[in-house]
């Protein structure tokens, strides 16, 4: 048998900092480890290539929901995987409308810089541009509102620099 690793060995082998490990663990994506007698957290080789594949498909865009179904099917590996096909098709499809919002996102901002004179800032086609929408030549997308979680756990917030 291979040796357990500390949380702190995985993080670096895999990728994924601590803080997203334990995340990972409350969502259910990841069994909850074996501890040692203080309770520090010990990895198998099977946990170390499980955290490897949320992150690769973290990476790749899919949600956390689909990141769920998809390491259900890899639990059972006698089911059909036209399910996990159906869920890269799905995200396949979110990305090609997304890539469609972004280029027309892109080519109103072009649009809005090269229309920057240099002048101050009171004559800036920029500042005006983003004052209202009224001054934008093409339609573009509402911004993407971050989904709300399921989850109740919440990002301890940033310590401000002064």
């Amino acid at each position: 048998a291979s040796p357990m690793l500390p949380i702190g060995q995985v993080a670096k082998t895999t990728g994924v900092k601590i803080p997203t490990i334990r995340f990972y663990e409350q969502e259910g994506l990841l069994a909850a480890p074996a501890r040692t007698e203080g309770g520090r957290r010990l990895y198998s080789d099977a946990d170390v290539r499980r955290l490897a594949f949320i992150r690769h498909a973290r990476a790749l865009g899919f949600e956390l929901d689909d990141v769920r179904s998809l390491l259900d099917l890899t639990d059972e590996p006698d089911r059909p995987c036209v399910e996990a096909d159906l869920i890269a098709r799905t995200h396949l499809a979110t990305v090609d409308e997304r890539i469609v919002q972004l280029t027309a996102l892109k080519t109103e901002l072009t649009r809005i810089v090269r229309s920057c004179a240099g002048g101050k800032a009171a004559q800036c086609r920029v500042i005006e541009a983003l004052a209202g929408h009224e001054h934008c030549a093409h339609d573009h997308p509402e911004p993407r509102r971050p989904r709300a979680r399921k989850s109740k756990v919440r990002a301890k917030p940033k310590a401000r620099r002064t």
